[in-house]
């Protein structure tokens, strides 16, 4: 019968014995490693990574980091390799074949081939006396004891191996090149992490209205400013400078303090030296200032130029947080 519990227990099985076989890679790292990094990084050439079946897509998921981390990458099936895909090769690209088992059908025929063309050739396997470790430059051993499938059939730990075996390779890379996150931004342009890495503040003002009153404006005015430019906000400008701001937040408490404010002015209800940015600033550190102050606007200047407000609910809609 099956409960509840050996649902969980089945998972819990599956995690704790994957995450074993992952902490058993490290005591396989040797100048293997090291060899294998170093070739990748002083390739002149691309990164070609190729496997069948299931490390055929472990393979794609490689392609996809290294390319978006600066180690320009191609993915090569193996079964198409033998029927016209070798061509993708060039002279000075560098290898990585991977296989669980290095003894399948299309390894066999495809080793050879690779080690024809003189490129380096790297190995990921699990199986160190394989026809691929056998032939291969460089061998990274991601030997896995079984797999968390009941049947010990189906790739789990073994293709998590790989994977992460990978990732090893990835991270070192990054390391090594010094990749920093506006180097990532260059690659990952796209979706709300590429807003994170690349919009500026001043990409959000762009069609922003730039609410302002002087210090002797009216508070009635005041709330018609704050309520016609629909920031809940308004910076008071003097001689063009910033001197203050105020939220609807101010006029609240306003409200709950006095009868009347027939004779208040700006002046006497802003918050002075208001928190600043310049638009030039991104927008993600706009975002961290707000959150270290609790605050939900964030008056934009440069040089002593007033460029308008930006606000959390701005920053919301983008996706960034």
């Amino acid at each position: 019968m099956i409960t509840k519990e050996n649902i969980l227990a089945s998972a819990k099985n599956t995690i704790l014995s994957e995450s074993q076989s992952i902490a058993k890679l490290a005591d396989f790292l040797d100048e293997n490693f090291i060899e294998a990094t170093q070739r990748i990084y002083n390739s002149k050439g691309r990164l070609v990574v190729t496997g069948i079946g299931k490390s055929a897509i472990i393979a794609q998921k490689m392609v996809a980091s290294f390319n978006s981390t600066g180690t320009p990458s191609l993915f090569l099936h193996a079964s198409e390799a033998i029927h016209g895909d070798l061509g993708m090769i060039q002279s000075e690209d560098v290898i990585i074949c991977i296989s669980k088992s290095g003894n399948s059908p299309e390894i066999k025929v495809l080793v050879p081939l690779l080690k024809r063309f003189g490129n380096t050739l790297i190995a990921i396997t699990g199986n160190m006396t394989s026809f691929l470790a056998q032939g291969s430059d460089i061998v990274l051993n991601t030997t896995v004891d079984s797999e968390a499938c009941p049947n010990n059939l189906a790739p789990t730990n073994s293709t998590t191996a790989q994977l992460v075996m990978g990732d090893a390779l990835i991270v070192c890379l990054m390391e090594m090149r010094d990749f920093k996150p506006e180097d990532f931004a260059v690659y990952h342009p796209g979706g709300a992490l590429g807003k994170k890495l690349l919009l500026r503040v001043k990409d959000m003002l762009e069609h922003s209205l730039k609410p302002m009153v002087t210090p002797d404006t009216p508070i009635k005015k005041v709330i018609f400013e704050i309520s016609e430019k629909r920031l809940g906000v308004t910076a008071v400008v003097e001689n063009d400078k910033v001197i203050g701001i105020i939220t609807d937040g101010d006029i609240r408490r306003m409200l709950n303090d006095r009868d009347t404010f027939a004779d208040l002015t700006a002046k006497d209800i802003m918050t002075k030296n208001p928190k600043m940015t310049s638009s030039d600033v991104m927008v993600v550190e706009a975002l961290n200032i707000m959150e270290d102050f609790a605050i939900t606007q964030l008056v934009v200047v440069d040089n002593g130029d007033y460029k308008g407000v930006l606000h959390l609910h701005d920053i919301l809609k983008e996706g960034i947080i």
